[in-house]
């Protein structure tokens, strides 16, 4: 299900790929890599020619332990990156916790808000997604990344995620926007440990039944490296680098499309991209 016409050029008849483009020095997996806004554009030009039908530009890290910078640093990051891969005729969706950073890439062209927090970083976030009609991720969260992994305790891992989400829903509702333009997100590493991360997979269906399209986002993050570290020379269990990780992610974008998601969020979109279109053939041949 695409949410919004704004993304109605978009296909709605399997699940999307969405492409990472972090305008930062200090993300988990690229950090600096693409900080340059010239730079920046032409990497979000190649994950779509690669075959993502929407990129997501970030200025601001939210890997765990991550400290903020401040709002017109956000706004120097990604604006340019934005109105950059807009002109491009690429739709883009923008990584921010912040109304005001949102409003001046939706100014910029942007089409989607997807904020990490769930609205719950800034008051004015869902007023803002219902003031502009904008489709708007809200992914389960707790606190912010210096701390989140502080935040680990659920009595029912599954049922209280999905409680929170849905308060979070009621939320932007409350704030005017429209139900047809929530995408929810169950934050996978986002106060959770890694063994809580795979819970979360299996239990995807728990999260389409919330009756919102569901983004995944699985990419390169931690978990997979635990799970394919392998032991070093001192005798301890190194982990899997996180560009070494891409065919695990692969396999979490086949099964989050078997299970209904409406897009992933991936860093290489290639793999997903062609896993996404079997898993919707073999779908049409079931129905």
């Amino acid at each position: 299900m695409v949410p919004s016409s704004a993304l109605s050029g978009l296909a709605a008849d399997r699940c999307l790929v969405m492409g990472v483009v972090n305008v930062t020095p200090d993300s988990f997996s690229d950090g600096g890599k693409w900080l340059d806004a010239a730079t920046a554009i032409r990497h979000g030009v190649d994950l779509v020619r690669d075959g993502a039908d929407l990129v997501d530009v970030g200025g601001e890290s939210t890997r765990p332990g991550a400290t903020r910078i401040d709002a017109e640093e956000e706004m120097r990051r990604v604006v340019p990156v934005i109105e950059g891969l807009v002109a491009e005729g690429i739709t883009v969706s923008v990584d921010t916790m912040r109304a005001s950073t949102a409003r001046r890439a939706l100014d910029a062209g942007a089409a989607v808000v997807n904020d990490v927090s769930g609205g719950r970083a800034d008051p004015q976030m869902m007023a803002l997604a219902a003031e502009a009609g904008s489709p708007i991720v809200l992914m389960h969260w707790r606190q912010h990344s210096a701390v989140m992994q502080n935040h680990t305790h659920y009595d029912d891992l599954v049922a209280d995620i999905c409680t929170e989400l849905t308060m979070q829903v009621a939320a932007a509702l409350d704030a005017g926007v429209d139900p047809g333009l929530i995408i929810v997100d169950p934050g996978l590493g986002f106060s959770k440990t890694g063994d809580q991360n795979w819970t979360v997979l299996a239990h995807l269906d728990a999260f389409t039944a919330l009756g919102h399209p569901v983004l995944v986002a699985a990419s390169r993050k931690r978990f997979l490296g635990e799970l394919l570290a392998v032991e070093g020379p001192s005798g301890e269990r190194e982990l899997r680098p996180p560009d070494r990780r891409e065919a695990a992610t692969t396999a979490i974008t086949t099964m989050a499309a078997a299970a209904g998601a409406w897009c992933v969020r991936v860093h290489e979109p290639a793999a997903s991209a062609d896993a996404v279109r079997v898993v919707a053939r073999l779908a049409g041949e079931t129905r």
